[in-house]
Parts: structure tokens; C-alpha cells; sequence
């Protein structure tokens, strides 16, 4: 008769079930904006954000990747210090922001919640202008941070200042 030997952390079953455990690595992936409620722009770029993880999940996980996504409402001026806030709607990627540079546009909906005029982010992709990120945007930028997550990181970054345009909104909105 055979004796049935259990492996320690074994579960008796498929093909995989006794691989060792193995620590996923961290993808923080932060979304900054100032009002989903009315701003088209912050309401487009969740959606656009939720599509690209939705789509690329599964690959994330399988490559051992563990996706954490914080949505902050930088509803204040010591919020918008706190995180040092740039420009909204904001995405990050393991604390980088994935637009290289800021450019703004008048944005509406953010004016008029405040009564002044204000400027939010316009996303630039391969040469064209957006006022929401393509999906494909922040894939590139989620797969640009997962085959350089073991590169060296670059030095010192510049002192943070509230933005002038941001300045104007949360003052606007006392």
C-alpha cells in the first residue's frame, strides 16, 4: 500500500497548487483630480484609467503584479501640497506622473464650480491632443513602469509649489 505523503503547504491538487508563494510587486497607480461630479475631463480619464487596467490586469497579475489604485478628490489646498498637485485630472504611476510635460486648456466645469477661469490637464499622445488620456496611453506608461521597476531611479526632484491655476481654483471655491 502506497503511504500518502503531505507536502507542507500543499493543497493535493492542480498542477501549480504547491509553487511557492511568491511576493507580488507593488504597481500604485494614483489618480488625482478635482471633481468627478461635473468635470468632463476628470470623469473621462477615470473611465479611460478603468478600461486600461480592466485591460490589462490579467497580464499584470500573471507577471506578478499586484495593481493598487487610489482615486484622490484633491478637494483642498493642503491636499493639493500633500500630493504635490500639478495639473488635474493627474495619473501616477509608482509616485511618477505619466504625462512628461503639463499643458493645460480652459477647462469649463472646473470654472464654473469655482466662478473664475480655470485651466486642467490636456493630454498629449503621439502628437495629438487630448482632454482625456487614451487607454492606450496609460498602458504604455503602465508597461514602461513594469520593465523599468528595476532600473536605478534618478536623482533629486524640484521643491513643490502650488500652481498658480490651482491657487485660483481653490480660492474660488471658499
Amino acid at each position: 500500500m502506497m503511504e500518502n505523503k503531505k507536502t507542507s503547504g500543499c493543497c493535493g491538487g492542480g498542477s501549480d497548487c504547491c509553487s511557492p508563494a511568491v511576493e507580488k510587486k507593488a504597481l500604485n497607480i494614483d489618480f488625482l483630480y478635482l471633481d468627478l461630479s461635473v468635470c468632463e475631463r476628470c470623469q473621462g480619464t477615470e473611465s479611460s484609467l478603468d478600461e486600461a487596467i480592466n485591460d490589462v490586469s490579467k497580464v499584470l497579475n500573471a507577471a506578478g503584479f499586484e495593481i493598487k489604485i487610489n482615486k484622490i478628490n484633491v478637494n483642498s489646498k493642503e491636499l493639493a501640497i500633500k500630493y504635490e498637485f500639478v495639473s488635474s485630472p493627474t495619473i501616477r504611476i509608482n509616485e511618477k506622473d505619466i504625462a512628461m510635460d503639463v499643458k493645460e486648456s480652459t477647462c469649463k466645469e472646473c470654472g464654473d464650480l469655482c466662478g473664475d477661469s480655470v485651466d486642467c490637464r490636456v493630454w498629449n499622445y503621439e502628437g495629438v491632443d487630448y482632454t482625456k488620456p487614451p487607454k492606450e496611453l496609460i498602458i504604455n506608461a503602465i508597461l514602461k513602469e513594469i520593465y523599468s521597476v528595476n532600473l536605478p531611479k534618478s536623482g533629486k526632484k524640484d521643491p513643490y509649489v502650488l500652481p498658480h491655476n490651482l491657487e485660483v481654483f481653490f480660492a474660488g471655491k471658499k
